[in-house]
């Protein structure tokens, strides 16, 4: 027995013996991969693991360059590479694995794998990945285009009376549930050619019927200011942010935004440069004078008594309505007027200017008893009143030019909301709190001159500080410069002029 198991062994080493010589008969070059090897649709065959690598990468690249076709509502659809959805090779080690099928394990083991490659071969399957944040972001900003928003059912005002429009339904893409599909699909049924996907398109109902609409008719507050002083432009900026309000529908819960029914500020929108207040100053800006339509509205809405969730009072006192019951609205400065229609029905807002007047009106269901009545309250707490000017020197205008601009007086103010029932006061509540800037006078002096005599003269009345001095002086600078313009034969003529002027007086006191 034990001379049987020797010559099996001896057979057996031999054997291995000869696989060891025949090995370059089943493998290839130790950098290269073996026959049979298979990646995807690639056959890796003597490749490098480098060559390899770069294969399975350009065919990645290659379905990179397929369409898949996304599809909204009534042949809507936009056309995306599938490298603009994030596709990435996500199990690169088949280059090195591949390139380590036969030559790794002893002598029997390499043998065995080539065999096998041999007679079955040894297939790769290529991994693909999806950037759900590329996808998601596709969604996003190429599908936009196929939403359209719901028009809530609203009304209209012709003639003094309302009449209602019917709403019309939306349909909005579902990003994030159409980006999840969108993955779903390249990851579990995308076949490697160009492709489709069906958006997830959700159905956006208006808002609104007609009976509810048809109940509004009650004027739950009305407010009117006056901008007669104003002078074209600002007036045409009152003018066009009001037609921008006027014709609101909004139902219980919606809430207003002021400065978004507004903007942008532009002349494409219809404004014009007027004056504004801007960090304490009067500065023309694009859109001066908006914020007397926001304050008229704030004052309409106050006496309809709905939710004013956000105001701002001016940085300077206006002369339109008390102090504290101004609401300002700033682009620079993210100042917003914005209320809630905290009823139980729709409300209107109708808004129009006319002789130089600005009036908001809102309209819904009454509810609140006849017998009960508000006011609103202005309280000035303190008065500060400005007690010199401000004298600025501007090297860049004449001697002789002299700018005033108005002076501000300051105030801390409060604005009380009084109910009365029956006539007689049951509540009185604190609405808001304002303070406004005090800014004095601003006297703007020309200096520039060739004459240094008039240069010293207006320098002098400047250190002064006193606006009157400035004046004279600059009185007295004019009458000397017309003086140095007259010809010698113009100032002969003045002086016998100015000669027999005298002489006459003197005859008159003497006949007298």
């Amino acid at each position: 027995m034990k001379k049987w198991k020797n010559v099996l062994a001896a057979v057996l080493m031999a054997g291995f013996c000869v696989l060891g010589f025949r090995q370059q008969a089943y493998a290839a070059p130790d950098d290269r991969i073996e026959q049979g090897v298979t990646a995807g649709e690639i056959d890796l065959a003597g490749m490098t693991q480098e060559e390899a690598s770069q294969a399975i990468q350009g065919y990645v690249d290659a379905l990179g360059e397929k369409q898949v076709q996304l599809t909204a509502k009534e042949g809507q659809s936009v056309s995306v590479a599938a490298a603009d959805l994030g596709i990435s090779w996500a199990n690169p080690r088949i280059a090195s694995e591949a390139a380590a099928l036969g030559k790794k394990g002893n002598i029997v083991v390499r043998y065995k794998v080539l065999e096998d490659l041999k007679h079955k071969g040894y297939h790769f399957d290529i991994q693909l990945e999806f950037d759900k944040e590329a996808i998601r972001r596709v969604v996003e900003e190429q599908c936009s285009q196929f939403n359209v928003e719901a028009v809530d059912a609203h009304l209209r005002r012709v003639d003094g009376n309302f009449e209602v429009e019917e709403g019309q339904t939306g349909y909005l893409v579902d990003t994030e549930a159409s980006a999840a599909d969108i993955y779903t699909y390249l990851t579990q049924q995308w076949d490697g050619e160009d492709g489709s996907v069906a958006l997830v398109v959700a159905v956006d109902a208006p808002k609104g019927k007609a009976e509810d609409l048809l109940q509004v008719k009650d004027v739950l507050g009305s407010f009117t200011t006056s901008f007669a002083s104003s002078g074209g432009d600002r007036s045409g900026n009152v003018t066009n942010g009001c037609s921008k309000i006027d014709g609101t529908t909004l139902y219980p819960g919606d809430v207003f935004s002021t400065y978004d029914a507004v903007k942008p500020f532009s002349k494409e929108n219809g404004y014009y440069m007027a004056g504004s207040y801007i960090n304490g100053q009067v500065v023309d800006s694009i859109g001066g004078g908006i914020c007397q339509v926001s304050t008229t509205l704030y004052n309409a809405v106050l006496g309809a008594e709905l939710e004013v969730t956000e105001r701002y009072n001016h940085s300077m006192i206006v002369n339109y309505v008390d102090p504290s019951a101004d609401a300002a609205i700033a682009e620079s400065a993210g100042k917003d007027f914005k209320f809630v229609n905290n009823t139980e029905y729709p409300i209107y807002i109708e808004g129009y200017t006319q002789d130089k007047k600005i009036t908001f009106t809102i309209y819904g269901v009454e509810t609140r008893d006849a017998n009960r009545t508000v006011v609103y309250e202005s309280k000035v707490l303190e008065k500060i009143v400005p007690e010199k000017d401000t004298i600025v020197a501007d090297a860049s205008q004449p001697v002789g030019f002299l700018h005033t601009s108005a002076a501000h007086v300051g105030y801390r103010a409060e604005l009380w909301k009084v109910v009365t029932q029956d006539g007689v006061e049951v509540s009185r509540e604190k609405v808001n709190s304002s303070s406004y800037k005090m800014s004095p006078r601003t006297v703007t002096v020309g200096t520039a001159t060739s004459d240094p005599h008039f240069g010293e003269q207006i320098q002098a009345a400047i250190a002064t500080n006193d606006t009157g001095i400035i004046k004279n002086t600059i009185a007295n600078i004019k009458a000397a410069q017309e003086a140095a313009a007259l010809t010698p034969e113009q100032l002969a003529a003045i002086a016998a002029a100015q000669a027999a002027a005298a002489q006459a007086a003197a005859d008159a006191e003497a006949g007298n």
